[in-house]
């Protein structure tokens, strides 16, 4: 058994003996930096959630992919400039960095244009940390109107909590105002933190390094 495929199967176990009330989370296996080949062992075991950072390393790296096996969900986890929203919505299936009204605005006319449906998360800078992106979550009710009136697919909220912090608080933060706009979906948690980030009522973990080792800059 291929160490991704492992490391995988070890998450699944972990989560199934501590996670309550039978959430089964979808875990997004982050796949920016590194190559096919050491993507492709996870594809034929048959998962088939991904995440990049990148739009043009996405292209690259998974048009002929996606082609032959269209049962793959692409997640862009990273920041997503509006020049580069065509080629997005073209490979991505979910956009989990939505955090403002021109960036909002330009996904509702592409995918009008293109005659697809992207499944969006809004992103939240929960600590107003001035290096994330983000909508602050004084804005954000109204943002999530703005993004309704486009006619936007918004499965839920998404935040990366300070480095230096308690997770669980901004988890439990996070989770709350989804249920305050009656959101279904949650994207939080990665591999130093998807346990709590789960405890909280995650359904979609971004989890890179603790399946696929550690990436090479």
């Amino acid at each position: 058994m291929h160490k991704s495929v492992k490391n995988l199967e070890d998450i699944n176990s972990e989560l199934s003996l501590k996670v309550k009330e039978n959430i089964s989370p979808t875990i997004v296996a982050v796949s920016k930096t590194f190559k096919m080949q050491e993507i492709l062992p996870l594809i034929e075991h048959g998962h088939s959630h991904f995440g990049e950072n990148k739009v043009q390393e996405a292209i690259e790296k998974w048009s002929d992919i996606k082609n032959e096996y269209p049962n793959i969900k692409l997640h862009l986890i990273g920041r997503l400039q509006t020049n580069k929203v065509k080629f997005a919505i073209k490979i991505f299936d979910y956009i989990h960095s939505v955090d403002n009204e021109k960036l909002a605005k330009k996904i509702s006319e592409e995918q009008s244009k293109q005659n697809k449906k992207i499944k969006i998360f809004i992103q939240v800078n929960l600590a107003e940390e001035k290096q994330k992106s983000g909508v602050s979550k004084l804005d954000l009710e109204d943002f999530y109107k703005y993004c309704k009136n486009l006619d936007l697919d918004i499965l839920g909220l998404m935040c990366i909590p300070p480095a230096n912090k308690d997770s669980k608080i901004f988890f439990q933060e996070l989770s709350l105002l989804n249920q305050k706009l009656n959101l279904k979906e949650l994207s939080m948690g990665m591999s130093s933190d998807y346990i709590l980030a789960t405890e909280c009522y995650s359904t979609f973990l971004r989890i890179g390094s603790k399946i696929f080792g550690e990436r090479i800059n």
